[in-house]
């Protein structure tokens, strides 16, 4: 492009789920402004803060734009793409050689499904590998979503979506979508799409132990004890059961096990469970009327119900709940999008327990383990002990549990390789660095976050700039690495060579073309392309969604499995919990800390921008006063937060959004680690979550690691 000239671009901005469509005027060959695209179908002029966080890293002095490797007495030198190459092939060939295949391991984190390039061209490596020791930011976010769909309709892709524009009445369980824009529900726009649903004369109930930006908009909100959600659709299930509310509707053609499920909640009374939930006995009975006999209404739970003690049960009683009132796959209820791209028909259906970790026995799920075992198993030895390390765009330190632990164990691998533009947390413990491309560097199409989308659309993101001679996008890094350490049969080199000459882009027009909307290789015709989705620079619109089952379950005989084995096994469990939660509710010396996301750090990275980190501390302990006072502690005042695992320092910030007994503290800080480049580390490091989150506390069912309801206790600091 001339750099002499003022240039408009449209894109969308990648850097969390709602795909929010942005105007971007460059001129003299720099961004002049980011905002946001009105023309978009999708996001209608929508934006959050962080879309000018794209310019801030494409500026960043502290982005990594050369391949590092760590010198002897700690430091970095830059080293050559293919000197880089060669030492990581080396290295990670040898420790498999000498200790087996599983000593190699590998973790993604999510910045991974935001970037059509580690889509496409990650999984090759990663089979290429062929190593058990495969991990994820999965474990620690949406597993649950997946191994429900799996089970019940065949397939971790079918995600029902909350039908949002057209729904009388939105139930959101521990989801906060006023600040994520939805999350497992891509909606930009979500204050103007809430204020809509009140407006048709919608309601809005939300649960969660926080009175969130999202309950602060809501009709009404009930503040429940963390980890109870599973209890309250047990007994909201129990109600519209035992009173004949079911109206399942053709859904029922096609559904087994739905007296199975009446015998599950049978002994889950809002009367019994009402003390553990804190949500009194007439007000869950209340809710389950009203949900029943909503014209439509969906049931959204988020991430404050998939990262607890149950989450896989309560992933799975959203579904049954919805499905019971009539509510899947029927407008404004809970609804399949029909992706440009199908990722349903090309990808595997998913499977639990194939496998199981090495040293606690935890199982994998779709090739991956949960990432809660990663130190342990690098920590452990024996046969299969981990001692090399690939990680791409992540940083477990601060994500995963007990960040101090992991730490140990990045310190003792025999080879770290950390892909990534940064030196934060966990890449300072890597032996080599390699930096990939800016997001404004490379092309851009949202595989994932279309298949999660309130309404089915398409968008592509061209590149605003050329990267440098001496810069490699992530795709020719997984394609160079796989080159050197995968399978080296003739089939495998001819789809190396096909894949790396078509790129990302000859790939992507494959896939719309032989997707939903396309009309295969005909030139002509209408269907999607590639070449049309350019020339539509806002994007398309390709509708709302529509029922499309029994066609597209996934699962053998084309059924809903209601009651799935390995989750009706898992009822006993609860059982069992609500007795001890009673107990635990009558304890006043407990607390329980909840996680809490800000708009403007949606990621540990995102830190590193002084736009986004303008104001007041925001990583601080919210407690209500009544708690504070019958502890001693003050507002403003330093506590110590402890746990079984870790203890840090945090300023203290009183409100009555909490509820009693319950602390909140934001994810993704913890930046006073030394060793790294960024400006925020000595500046604003905050404390981290996962110094206190319990490795050994997972969701057995699943391995989902608890990061909701962790038991604490507050102290004044010395």
């Amino acid at each position: 492009m001339s750099r002499s000239r003022e240039t408009t671009h449209y894109r969308a901005c990648n850097l969390c789920e709602a795909i929010c469509g942005i105007q971007i005027e460059v001129r003299e060959g720099r961004v002049a402004s980011i905002r946001g695209d009105r023309e978009d179908p999708f996001s209608r002029g929508h934006i959050c803060p962080k879309a000018v966080a794209l310019q801030d890293i494409h500026e960043d002095p502290d982005r990594l734009r050369h391949p590092l490797r760590r010198t002897k007495d700690g430091g970095w030198e830059r080293i050559g793409w293919r000197e880089a190459y060669d030492e990581v092939a080396a290295r990670l060939r040898t420790i498999q050689r000498e200790h087996g295949r599983d000593a190699v391991a590998t973790y993604l984190g999510n910045p991974n499904v935001h970037n059509l390039g580690s889509m496409l061209f990650g999984p090759p490596l990663w089979r290429g590998l062929r190593t058990k020791n495969r991990f994820s930011a999965t474990s620690v976010d949406q597993l649950p979503h997946h191994v429900a769909a799996t089970l019940m309709f065949g397939h971790k892709l079918l995600l029902p979506v909350p039908d949002l524009d057209r729904t009388a009445f939105l139930l959101v369980l521990g989801a906060n979508p006023a600040v994520s824009n939805g999350s497992m529900m891509t909606a930009p726009g979500m204050l103007r799409r809430l204020e809509e649903l009140r407006k048709r004369g919608g309601r809005l109930v939300v649960v969660d132990p926080r009175r969130t930006e999202t309950a602060r908009l809501a009709d009404r909100h009930h503040f429940i004890r963390p980890g109870a959600d599973a209890l309250l659709l047990m007994a909201m299930l129990h109600v519209i059961l035992s009173e004949g509310l079911e109206r399942p509707g053709r859904l029922a053609e096609f559904c087994d096990s739905l007296d199975t499920v009446r015998s599950l909640v049978a002994d889950f009374t809002p009367e019994r469970v009402a003390p553990a939930t804190g949500i009194a006995a007439e007000e869950i009975r209340s809710l389950a009327r009203e949900f029943a006999a909503a014209p439509t209404a969906v049931c959204y739970g988020r991430l404050g119900v998939s990262t607890q003690i149950f989450g896989g049960l309560c992933q799975w009683l959203v579904n049954v709940l919805n499905i019971v009132t009539g509510n899947l796959d029927n407008p404004g209820g809970a609804m399949f999008t029909k992706a440009a791209v199908d990722l349903v028909t090309s990808t595997g259906r998913g499977r639990l327990g194939t496998w199981n970790s090495r040293v606690r026995g935890l199982p994998e799920y779709g090739g991956e383990l949960p990432v809660a075992v990663l130190a342990e198993e690098i920590l452990s030895e024996g046969p299969g002990q981990i001692r090399g390390l690939l990680t791409v765009a992540g940083n477990p330190v601060l994500s995963t549990p007990n960040g101090v632990q992991l730490e140990r164990a990045l310190e003792s691998l025999d080879f770290m390789v950390a892909i990534d533009f940064y030196l934060n947390e966990t890449t300072r413990h890597a032996h080599v660095i390699l930096p990939p491309t800016s997001p404004l560097e490379h092309d851009h199409y949202d595989l994932v976050f279309n298949l999660l989308a309130v309404r089915n659309t398409a968008k592509y993101s061209p590149a605003l700039f050329s990267p440098g001679p001496d810069s490699r996008h992530e795709w020719q890094i997984f394609s160079e690495l796989d080159s050197r350490l995968g399978d080296g049969s003739l089939k495998r080199r001819l789809t190396r060579w096909f894949n790396a000459k078509l790129g990302p882009r000859g790939l992507l027009d494959l896939g719309l073309r032989f997707g939903p909307y396309g009309t295969g290789l005909r030139a002509f015709g209408g269907g999607l392309s590639l070449g049309r989705l350019e020339r539509s620079v806002h994007g398309l619109d390709l509708g709302a969604l529509k029922p499309c089952l029994p066609g597209r379950l996934r699962t053998n005989d084309r059924r809903i499995e209601l009651a799935p084995q390995e989750l009706a096994n898992d009822v006993p469990r609860l059982l069992k919990d609500l007795e001890a939660s009673v107990d635990a509710a009558d304890d006043r010396d407990s607390l329980l800390l909840i996680g809490r996301r800000q708009v403007r750090s949606n990621n540990s990275w995102m830190h590193n921008f002084p736009r986004l980190m303008r104001g007041k501390e925001r990583c601080t302990l919210l407690m209500h006063p009544d708690d504070a006072s019958r502890l001693g502690v003050a507002a403003s005042e330093r506590v110590c937060l402890v746990s079984r695992v870790g203890r840090i320092e945090v300023p203290l910030e009183l409100s009555d959004e909490m509820m009693p007994g319950v602390v909140s503290l934001p994810h993704g800080w913890g930046h006073h680690r030394s060793g790294t480049q960024l400006a925020t580390a000595e500046k604003t490091p905050g404390a981290s979550l996962n110094d206190l989150t319990d490795d050994q506390s997972v969701d057995p069912v699943c391995g989902s690691a608890v990061l909701s309801g962790v038991p604490v206790r507050v102290e004044p600091a010395d």
